[in-house]
């Protein structure tokens, strides 16, 4: 009988029968195994203990709202992020949970909330490609990062994120998880909007509900580039969107050819954005698409931002008041001699009498006022950006601006005689200087108003005359602040000297003086476009009355005590 140590004669058989070389190599490999075991425990450990510090709560409530302020530290009603009408699954029409489905996760009812197959492929990817160029990302694990704004593209976050998709998916159903989904991505349809309900109700006029096979595959479609898909900025992209969406439905056999073909000619009828928009005033549509400049996708739907605009709302409303309530007498005449008929209706009507008025602070450029016409619910063109008028007369206090640059005499009332003796051309270098970009006639027309210019660059011009020949650039937001109270944009104040100080003080002189406030009233000599300058404590205004389709207004006395009207209201001498 021969001897063998003691500890192996207390291993099984199957061991023994094993060469001592092979022996040795397996006991290592357990070993490591082991290790390896608990070594991944343990990495689980950590990142299920990391998840865990995070309320899973969340994922059924919607971002922190997105708060405007005005100059005053007042909140404005206006909705920048946070205007989100929430669904539930009951709500989705089952063509687009289908279609969600065959674009984003197509066995989201049958996996755990992580593909693994599909997570081993984009890992395989990542690795050659040697970055982050595959995600493989279910809708669960979207939704875990939306909610908890993961988006640092990095191992430890996917790690994070897998954690909490698995806990996300232990405390919500798969349908809550889906409506959750839809309810924050956001569709392009401006900063003001995001969830799939305010998508469906701005792009095609009804609620998600009520949505047809092509309107649903559309809106999927739109989801990987809501900028570039929109159909208000790209139809032709949108269609192409909802065509793949279609393909890739019959490719997972959702849908067969026949039925593709069909819903692919169902006409879709998507509502013009202008009808779409959600904003109740000119100022608040002004502050929605500076926001939009300003602000990613991400901000947005961070939401809990603080946005401090320059608006002075008490005078914005005054301002409307004030100018309404002189046009209305002007109307109710009962010798008013315009194109505008008993029986108009407001808005984009050619003989509605129109306006158009901008406050700039003068010495910074904050924009503490914008009115871009009589009534936002019926024309929301931008008219004091984008509608080029007549200045007539109003062009006067730069023609003397020019004069006064070249050490000419300037004499107030007579711009012609003014303008002769520095020449046109001088007076175009310094019209530009002070924000005016024309056209300009090339004769002495030019002297007489023969020039065009839009409220803003009117508004620019004036400011940079009552800032001693400084000209600042507008801005309507100020500061913004995420959740956290940090500052994530400030506007930049600058501001450059136009022409000499001198200069700006004596143009200056053309305006009338009342107390603290100075005033220019000016119209063309077609009497079809009138002008009211002001420069007072609110800042410097430029104010501008016609009609859409030019029109004489009415005949110049009345014109005169229009512009009279308004400025003794705005100055409260009435």
């Amino acid at each position: 009988m021969s001897w063998k140590p003691e500890r192996e004669r207390k291993l099984p058989a199957w061991i023994l029968r094993i060469p001592t070389k092979w022996r040795t190599r397996l006991r290592f490999l357990l070993i490591l195994s082991a290790i390896g075991a608990i070594a991944f425990a343990c990495f689980c450990l950590y990142y299920f203990s990391l998840a865990s510090s995070y309320d899973i709560k969340e994922v059924g409530q919607l971002q922190k709202p997105n708060i405007v302020y005005d100059k005053n530290g007042t909140q404005i009603d206006a909705i920048v992020g946070s205007n989100i009408e929430q669904i539930t699954y009951a709500d989705l029409p089952p063509f687009l949970v289908k279609c969600l489905q065959a674009r984003e996760d197509r066995d989201f009812f049958e996996h755990g909330g992580v593909d693994v197959r599909g997570l081993m492929r984009a890992t395989v990817r990542n690795i050659k490609d040697r970055k982050f160029t595959q995600g493989a990302s279910t809708l669960s694990m979207q939704l875990a990062r939306n909610t908890f704004n993961i988006r640092a593209k990095s191992l430890n976050r996917k790690f994070l994120e897998i954690a909490l998709t698995l806990r996300l998916e232990q405390n919500y159903s798969k349908e809550e998880i889906m409506a959750g989904y839809l309810n924050r991505i956001y569709f392009g349809v401006g900063a003001s909007h995001f969830g799939i309900q305010d998508a469906s109700r701005n792009y095609f006029g009804k609620p998600v509900k009520d949505l047809h096979e092509g309107e649903c595959a559309m809106l999927i479609g739109i989801i990987r580039g809501p900028h570039i898909f929109s159909p208000w900025r790209d139809r032709e992209a949108a269609e192409q969107q909802r065509n793949q969406v279609l393909q890739r439905m019959k490719f997972y056999q959702f849908i067969d050819e026949a039925e593709l073909q069909r819903i692919t000619k169902i006409p879709i009828k998507v509502t013009p954005k202008n009808e779409a928009s959600s904003e109740q005033s000119y100022a608040v549509q002004a502050v929605v698409k500076e926001a939009n400049k300003i602000l990613s996708d991400a901000d947005i739907q961070r939401g809990g931002l603080k946005i401090y605009t320059t608006l002075d709302m008490p005078w914005q409303k005054r301002l409307e008041n004030e100018i309404q309530s002189s046009l209305e007498l002007l109307e109710a005449e009962r010798d008013y001699l315009s194109p505008k008929h008993s029986n108009h209706v407001p808005g984009n009507d050619p003989e509605y009498l129109q306006i158009a008025a901008i406050t700039l602070e003068t010495t910074t450029g904050a924009i503490l006022s914008q009115i871009n016409g009589r009534d936002f619910q019926h024309s929301r063109i931008d008219r004091c950006r984008s509608a080029r008028r007549d200045l007539g007369s109003a062009f006067e206090p730069f023609v003397a601006a020019a004069a006064a640059e070249r050490a000419r005499k300037v004499i107030p009332g007579s711009p012609v005689a003014t303008g002769r003796a520095v020449g046109t051309e001088s007076v175009k270098r310094i019209a530009k200087r002070c924000g005016l970009s024309g056209p300009f006639a090339e004769t002495e027309d030019l002297f007489r108003g023969a020039v065009s210019a839009t409220p803003m660059e009117m508004a620019i011009g004036l400011s940079t005359l009552a800032h001693k020949g400084n000209r600042s650039t507008p801005f309507l937001i100020q500061e913004i602040r995420n959740a956290d109270n940090e500052v994530i944009y400030q506007a930049d104040r600058s501001y450059f000297p136009a022409l000499s100080a001198n200069a700006a003080t004596e143009a200056m002189s053309v305006l009338s003086q009342n107390k603290d406030t100075e005033t220019f009233t000016g119209a063309t000599g077609s009497e079809r476009e009138a002008w009211l300058l002001r420069v007072g404590p609110r800042g410097s205004t430029a104010i501008w009355i016609g009609f859409d389709k030019p029109g004489v207004i009415t005949h110049e006395q009345r014109l005169k005590k229009l512009l009279q009207e308004i400025t003794a209201r705005l100055d409260n001498r009435r």
